[in-house]
């Protein structure tokens, strides 16, 4: 039966891409689940149109027993259709199981027009919520008033981890409440490996020890962090001893003075916006209502005329929320039974809104800030921490998209949209990153591609003196209105948050699932028929590059077929398909029409920050690939001209918050570029370098040098010509060599474009500073 069904269908995927519009195949059926099926009343229709993958579905199974798979070619609700269903409106619905003209699922407002629950927040924590509650088969909507994953869940350190550093101090403070939360986050830990394991994977990562008695103590707390993680049913590999020659072997960039060994664990990471979206996505193949770009202006109440269940509130009761389209303005009401507070750093926002201004906060926010560097400061596949900073802060050095993240700090700070990351701060990261790293290798501030600030809401403890003392455990709080607030907790442990929230609610406003939380064994949207070796298929079927192929299967997992079907044609060799947004980075047009077709993309900063990373990744490379990616939704959503250049503008301001310098220094400054010297330069260089080697051993003198300059056409006093000198680090072994001359002159070129910036300005030049040299960043 089912050979008959598949074979047509991989007939039609060869015939469209005979033509050139390449269709996804569907060749990941599972020939050894031959079972009669029947729908379950608990999996929507629309869920199940394609007959292959109906297996999910066996007669008799309920929420509990089944992980509800979705085939590859179902596309979601659109925004409009759910905007509808949070206003009440019954969809004209299709006969059967047919799908509709745009290939969506319907999507039905309650029959009463209440929800069971109304989740405010598309982070982590709102979309974990609202997929739990889906799965257990409540009636739940979600509003997030910017974009799944805008706040924090996009600013992490990208880490799905335990926590060492609590770990240590559960130790060492004997305490219970530190121990619980990282044997819970470990837990957790292998359960994102195993419901998403396309966007997550473990991450081996080093701690480079450089005295003697540190190396017994960091390896009882390597094995004692894999023996929890083993008895919290992970399955990650264990840690390990690198002698010194290994670790410089394994991280070639290490400092190798002092060096005495070091120890290698293994953690998870993942790509913390991606797996937002791909949780909401899996919410509403479950059932739920999500909205984004959504905002909740005033909380509706009436008169309390009921307890509910043995908990004793306020003469007023929450009924639901006045919620307001931002793109749009458009105002309505969604009446739902119970309201969740799921707003990470904004939860005393909503809590005011329930209880007045005067209502104690209790979230502590804690800014964290990291930055971007290129590839070239670690390997490909090993992080590195700094368990014992200057200051005692934690530190973290790790490959992840093509480019190394380091971070993060910890500070004190006020709640924001967007907050900047303050210089102070990448400073700090990058003076740190200097003492790990080898003195050849000149850690310097214009090699910072992109920085962002995410804001960590951490819950409030009144006996903390500061904020790295805090605990970031989670707590759940129901307010005299019945107002239901989530808050805490980090990205590792969104799930557990969620079931207990989920938990909580069923009990506060005496809710009837369908069955108990399940989330553990749900697959999000993408897993299910997903292979590591997927993307050799990818480059086979559709002619796309290899790069391309590995990161849509690792950022879209099987629905990486559907993206690769809307890729255009190169017009060229090689690839075939698949057109670049920014050179060097792998992300193609087809991304930014597959985020607006399926995920709910509704600006351009919702495409080059969150469906894609390129902001995250390159400020520049996201400058540059704006126009093109307003262009395309212009076309898919229909855009006006005054809509395009509006969309210009915010993506801009934007891009200030992931490090973008001031516009116009950037076209000045070639201190900017990742090339310094065209190549007719580097040979008018190289002929005067070989007029002072007089005698031919590859060095000019340190006392030559100054003339040399002045040859070129460049003035410098004495005193500059020492300060650059300092600068690039020369040997002093009394000359100077052709690479190390090259170093002077590009320092040379980018002390003069600062000087002529900040004369501009009108800013004095100090002397004594050092120039940055470029790594291509901001």
């Amino acid at each position: 039966m089912w050979r008959n069904i598949r074979r047509p269908l991989q007939l039609a995927a060869a015939a469209t891409a005979t033509v050139g519009t390449i269709t996804y195949a569907t060749y990941y059926s599972d020939p050894t689940k031959n079972k009669q099926l029947q729908p379950s009343a608990a999996v929507p229709a629309f869920l199940l149109r394609h007959p292959i993958h109906a297996e999910s579905a066996v007669a008799g199974a309920g929420a509990a027993d089944v992980d509800k798979q979705v085939h590859s070619l179902w596309t979601p609700p659109s925004r409009k259709e759910m905007l509808d269903a949070l206003k009440g409106k019954q969809p004209v619905t299709t006969s059967g199981d047919a799908p509709t003209a745009a290939g969506a699922g319907v999507v039905k407002a309650p029959a009463n027009g209440e929800f069971d629950l109304l989740i405010v927040g598309g982070g982590a924590t709102g979309t974990g919520c609202a997929l739990d509650a889906a799965t257990r088969g409540l009636k739940v909507a979600l509003v997030e008033r910017d974009d799944f994953a805008s706040g924090t869940s996009s600013r992490s350190t990208k880490l799905v981890h335990g926590g060492v550093r609590y770990l240590e101090k559960a130790f060492w403070e004997l305490d219970y409440e530190q121990y619980k939360l990282v044997k819970e986050a470990l837990h957790e830990r292998g359960v994102f490996l195993k419901i998403a394991p396309f966007l997550s994977y473990q991450l081996p990562t080093m701690i480079p020890l450089y005295q003697l008695w540190k190396v017994p103590y960091y390896w009882a707390g390597c094995k004692a962090y894999d023996l929890l993680a083993y008895f919290s049913g992970d399955a990650l590999s264990q840690s390990y001893f690198l002698s010194k020659g290994k670790a410089l072997e394994a991280f070639p960039m290490l400092k190798k003075e002092n060096l005495v060994a070091s120890l290698v664990y293994y953690d998870g990471a993942h790509n913390d916006a991606r797996m937002n979206v791909a949780i909401a996505l899996t919410a509403v193949a479950h059932g739920a209502v999500v909205a984004n770009h959504t905002e909740v202006i005033r909380l509706l109440k009436k008169k309390r005329t009921t307890l509910l269940g043995q908990h004793r509130f306020g003469s007023e009761e929450i009924y639901g929320a006045v919620v307001r389209d931002t793109l749009t303005g458009e105002e309505w009401e969604v009446k739902a039974k119970g309201v969740i507070n799921a707003t990470g750093p904004f939860t005393d926002g909503l809590r005011k809104l329930d209880s007045g201004v005067g209502t104690a906060e209790i979230v502590a926010p804690s800014s964290g800030t990291h930055i971007v560097l290129p590839s070239y400061y670690s390997p490909r596949n090993m992080g590195l921490i700094d368990p014992a900073t200057s200051d005692g802060r934690v530190i973290f050095f790790l490959p992840w998209q093509g480019s190394t993240i380091a971070g993060t700090t910890d500070a004190p700070t006020e709640v924001t949209q967007n907050p900047i990351p303050s210089e102070k701060e990448i400073n700090w990261i990058l003076s740190e990153i200097a003492n790990y790293l080898s003195p050849e290798i000149k850690v310097r501030r214009g090699d910072v591609l992109a920085a962002w600030s995410g804001i960590r809401p951490l819950v409030r403890d009144p006996h903390a003196k500061n904020t790295e003392s805090l605990v970031r455990n989670h707590m759940i709080n129901v307010s005299e209105n019945g107002l239901l607030t989530i808050a805490g907790g980090k990205w590792t442990t969104y799930r557990e948050m969620a079931a207990e929230t989920i938990d909580r609610a069923i009990q506060v406003f005496e809710l009837k699932p369908t069955g108990p939380c399940i989330t553990e064994d749900v697959l999000l949207l993408g897993s299910h028929n997903w292979s590591k070796n997927m993307f050799i298929k990818l480059v086979q079927h559709f002619g796309i590059e290899l790069e391309v192929a590995q990161h849509l299967t690792t950022s879209y997992g099987d629905r990486a077929w559907a993206v690769a079907s809307l890729a255009s044609r190169t017009e060229e060799r090689w690839p075939v398909f698949g057109k670049h947004l920014a050179a060097g980075y792998p992300y193609i047009e087809a991304e930014v029409r597959y985020a607006v077709q399926r995920e709910y993309a509704c600006t351009a900063v919702d495409v080059i920050a969150r469906r894609t990373r390129l902001a995250f990744l390159n400020a520049e490379a996201a400058l540059e690939s704006l126009p093109r990616v307003i262009d395309i939704m212009a076309q898919e959503l229909g855009w006006s001209e005054s809509r395009k250049k509006q969309e210009l503008k915010d993506g801009r301001e934007f891009l200030k918050y992931m490090g973008l310098r001031d516009p116009s220094q950037v076209t000045e400054a070639r201190f900017y570029e990742r090339s310094h010297f065209k190549p007719d330069e580097l040979a008018q260089y190289q002929r005067e370098f070989q007029k002072w080697d007089t005698n031919r051993d590859g060095y000019i003198s340190e006392a030559d040098l100054s003339k040399v300059l002045k040859a070129l056409g460049i003035k410098m006093t004495q005193q500059e010509v020492e300060g650059v000198i300092n600068t690039v680090s020369l040997h002093r072994s009394g000359g100077v060599e052709f690479n190390e001359f090259l170093e002077v002159l590009g320092t040379v070129r980018d002390f003069h474009t600062r000087s002529r910036i900040s004369q501009s300005k009108g800013h004095d030049v100090q002397q004594g500073n050092k120039p940055e040299r470029s790594g291509g960043g901001v």
